[in-house]
């Protein structure tokens, strides 16, 4: 595995082409977000996407949660945000809130688990959003561990438990950590809780009315 140090507020560009080039060419890269360290991967590429279930040991019927650089390349990659989506989204976005949305038919059928839907968020880490600009599309983010064990905000865990398993390593030291993102369904006329998280529901619920 190679091991990259990047600044996490300063990045190095060569360092992001370098994460992109690799996440692009079918590979798996961890990364740091806001949150935790995740394993990033091209949805788009079912190959690439079955190689991601294979590291981290992942059943099939689990869906995998998406980062994006910024709503537009949600817009442009999965679908427009209209309504209550959009509302979330503004209030939100960047930041530890995944939206459930309609998935394309692009995006491989592994990431959805057969549900046709698909969690995205905008994080708040200049890294991550940057390596998906660079990607020119949203890319995944769940958690850098193998299943069932803890997800990690330390990089040299990453490295302890995936560094035989994965091509590449964005290391800007330890993450914020804490709780994972807060995901709530947006495709059915009222907003659906599916995981607390960061953002309590009763704020976003008390933020809607």
């Amino acid at each position: 595995m190679r091991r990259v140090s990047v600044d996490p507020v300063a990045p190095q560009r060569d360092a992001i082409e370098e994460a992109a080039k690799w996440i692009m060419g079918g590979d798996v890269v961890a990364i740091p977000t806001d949150t935790l360290y995740g394993l990033a991967v091209d949805p788009f590429q079912t190959a690439a996407v079955e190689r991601l279930f294979a590291v981290k040991g992942r059943a099939l019927d689990q869906a995998i949660p998406l980062i994006a650089a910024d709503e537009a390349q949600v817009a442009a990659s999965l679908a427009p945000l209209t309504g209550l989506a959009a509302r979330l989204a503004e209030k939100y976005w960047p930041g530890p809130l995944t939206l459930i949305v309609a998935a394309p038919r692009a995006v491989s059928s592994r990431i959805t688990a057969g549900t046709g839907t698909v969690g995205v968020r905008v994080p708040q880490h200049d890294v991550a959003r940057a390596i998906a600009r660079m990607c020119g599309r949203p890319i995944t983010a769940t958690s850098a561990n193998i299943s069932g064990q803890p997800a990690t905000a330390d990089p040299d865990v990453v490295e302890e438990t995936l560094g035989d398993r994965v091509e590449m390593l964005i290391d800007t030291g330890r993450t914020v950590g804490g709780a994972p993102s807060t995901i709530v369904d947006v495709t059915t006329a009222a907003p659906r809780l599916v995981r607390a998280g960061a953002i309590a529901w009763e704020e976003i619920q008390q933020w809607l009315r």
